[in-house]
């Protein structure tokens, strides 16, 4: 669920196609046909009716170029208002870089052939077409890569240039450019969080493991699906990542990114799919001890559609039937076993909901002005990607005393995704036993109260970007896996407060209340903080870290190798108070993070704060840890410290220790 989010980047098509726009036209079909110009004439055919090498830019009404960074009207009816390369799309057409399969398709659906991969990956090593009067269109840009190891012997497949391509066949095309290019891959994922890694043939497998680690292919940690085919507008996502970010001085153009909201990418559905359902409930009423089942692929076992309804011991069973995209599951509801969509109201007592699908997650609120109160109902799924009660869209969740159990990876018991929401628990036991699956993840605001949360195999809170989990008298406890996990590489910890810059979260505050209760942690730090801001308040809780070597609070930058943030300058800034507490053990925070802790209210901490070195050598920042005590707290030193600066105005302990201050001061008593 971590947004490693292989799936989800946010880049445009209209960068791809500044370079390579040639590769965008389709190679077996008549030429499309240009915007009509001034003069009346239409772009000449290539031989074979195709038109790949040597498009004309489109023509605005009155015959002029268009200027900048204008954005005009597209022509396109296949791309919808709302699509995320919308902008992107248009932003290039205004520039004159693309145009469509015919005057008025854009068509980024389609298929991608090797022929067209490689022609794209020859325009942007800044190779320029030359006229051909005989041959294939793409047999110079064949025979460059050939040239350089791009297309090999030692590939695995025998290149077929009129074949759709899949999505592995192209990572091992894209591994191959960047070496060509020079770029360091020694970097491998172990692509543990992945739950389709088998699915990966032995000649790709080093080339994925390679972009991944190299943070080119980033998405959710869900799925790669490396035997199905690529589509235009995920081709220019994945190679656009490779080519102008991992190699900027491949962008022939110059260009930046253009701006807006480009939501979407390698997987990704940029409107609501939802699927269908065995049972949909348009009607308001109250139905009491029926069953609901599906085994259908996309299918809700059942749905509630903008309707009014109570839902009375009733059994919802989503035994079968697989999601066709894990994102549509995720986002949207698909495939869920129970969806309340379109502004429904569902009042859920007494129930049972089962799933055994994948990407079936329990029960699913989607949408503003959707409201689901669930209450003394049992809720069980065993298959991966199959959260317990999930909210996305801006819809709304009200859970009381609810039994939740999850088994499969990337499937937390209280889940939140995409356009987040507000969930809001009182009482009862929610319980996650997956790899990647904390028992509460976050992209909205959660509140939850008097449960007890438990993951077995993973942290046990994450929060993503502008969003909260605030917890009262509640028993939470995590174990996370040093070896299976979305982010085990990058560190290992109880509490994940970070910003994927998948899409999936805004970018702001985030923020973490505890009041009371215990929070355990089995393994790693007990808190993470990378990426974003971050507020955490903690009053009266008894907190536990059963790993020895561990830190309390890590408040560092990341290695960048999934997408989060920019390596050197992805540090996090806290915002630390504890009222009431008791905290023992020691604190990191590295030169390009901020810590401000304050310990009010008769709180004692036990431990050491040091200022580390950022492990990607980026600028240091001021004001890395600054430290108030009040009049009724304690600080008792285990070791020698460093902080920025100390407003002390209770009691510090030294035990023989010292602090040094960032302007040189020595303090020992």
């Amino acid at each position: 669920m971590l947004k490693k989010k292989i799936t989800t980047l946010l880049i445009t098509v209209a960068l791809l196609t500044s370079i390579m726009p040639e590769a965008f036209a389709d190679t077996t079909e008549q030429p499309p046909q240009m915007p009509t110009q001034s003069q009346g004439e239409q772009p000449p055919a290539k031989p074979d009716g195709d038109q790949s090498d040597g498009e004309q830019p489109p023509q605005m009404p009155n015959g002029e170029q268009p200027q900048g960074d204008m954005n005009v009207s597209i022509p396109f009816t296949d791309v919808a208002s709302d699509a995320w390369y919308y902008n992107v799309v248009s932003q290039a057409y205004g520039k004159g870089l693309i145009s469509g399969m015919s005057d008025i398709e854009f068509s980024p659906e389609s298929s991608v052939t090797g022929a067209q991969i490689i022609m794209m990956l020859y325009r942007a090593d800044g190779n320029t077409v030359s006229e051909q009067t005989s041959g294939n269109w793409y047999d110079e840009a064949v025979d460059w890569a050939k040239e350089k190891s791009i297309i090999s012997d030692n590939n695995g497949w025998t290149f077929d240039a009129n074949a759709d391509l899949t999505r592995e066949q192209m990572m091992v095309f894209l591994y191959n450019y960047l070496q060509y290019k020079g770029n360091d891959l020694s970097a491998l994922d172990d692509l543990s969080s992945y739950t389709d890694r088998s699915e990966i043939s032995a000649y790709a497998e080093n080339a994925v493991k390679a972009l991944v680690g190299k943070g080119i292919i980033e998405g959710d940690g869900k799925t790669l699906r490396p035997l199905s085919s690529l589509i235009r507008a995920e081709t220019a996502v994945i190679l656009i990542n490779a080519v102008d970010s991992v190699n900027p001085s491949a962008n022939q153009g110059g260009m930046q990114p253009p701006s807006g909201n480009m939501l979407g990418g390698f997987g990704g559905s940029d409107t609501v799919t939802q699927g269908t359902s065995a049972t949909t409930i348009t009607e308001d009423g109250t139905y009491s001890s029926t069953s609901y089942s599906s085994t259908g692929d996309d299918e809700n076992a059942l749905r509630v559609d903008g309707a009014t309804v109570t839902l009375d011991s009733v059994t919802v069973d989503k035994s079968a039937g697989s999601s066709s995209n894990t994102e549509d599951g995720d986002f949207y509801g698909q495939n869920a076993a129970l969806l309340a969509t379109n502004g429904a109201n569902v009042t859920i007592k007494n129930a049972t909901v089962n799933s055994s699908a994948q990407n079936g997650n329990g029960i699913f609120s989607y949408g503003t002005g959707t409201t689901v109160n669930v209450s003394d109902s049992t809720i069980t799924t065993t298959a991966d990607n199959s959260g317990g009660i999930q909210t996305t869209g801006g819809g709304t969740t009200n859970a009381t005393n609810l039994t939740v159990n999850t088994s499969g990876n990337s499937a937390a018991a209280i889940r939140s995704d995409r356009g987040g929401g507000t969930v809001v628990v009182d009482k009862g036991t929610y319980t996650s036993n997956g790899y990647n699956s904390p028992a509460a993840y976050s992209t909205s605001d959660i509140t939850v109260s008097n449960a007890t949360l438990t993951a077995n195999n993973s942290e046990s809170l994450v929060i993503e970007g502008k969003n909260s989990i605030k917890l009262n008298n509640c028993d939470v406890s995590g174990n996370m896996s040093s070896t299976e996990g979305s982010s085990s590489d990058e560190n290992v910890h109880n509490v994940m407060i970070y910003q994927s810059m998948s899409g999936d979260a805004e970018v702001g505050t985030s923020e973490f209340d505890m009041t009371g209760g215990s929070l355990t942690g089995n393994n790693g730090d007990m808190f993470y903080i990378t990426n974003t801001h971050s507020i955490i308040n903690l009053s009266n809780v008894d907190i536990t870290n059963k790993d020895a070597d561990a830190y309390l609070m890590r408040v560092t930058g990341n290695s960048a190798a999934r997408g989060w943030g920019k390596a050197g300058a992805n540090g996090a800034q806290v915002e630390f108070t504890a009222s009431n507490q008791t905290l023992n053990g020691d604190i990191a925070v590295d030169t390009v993070s901020t810590l401000n802790m304050t310990l009010t209210d008769s709180s004692d901490f036990t431990g050491t704060i040091n200022i580390i070195d950022n492990a990607q050598n980026g600028t240091a920042v001021d004001n890395n840890a600054v430290v108030t005590i009040d009049s009724d707290s304690t600080w008792t030193l285990t070791g020698d410290c460093t902080v920025t600066s100390l407003e002390n105005n209770g009691t510090i302990n030294f035990n023989g220790h010292t602090i040094t201050l960032a302007d040189g001061t020595v303090l020992n008593k």
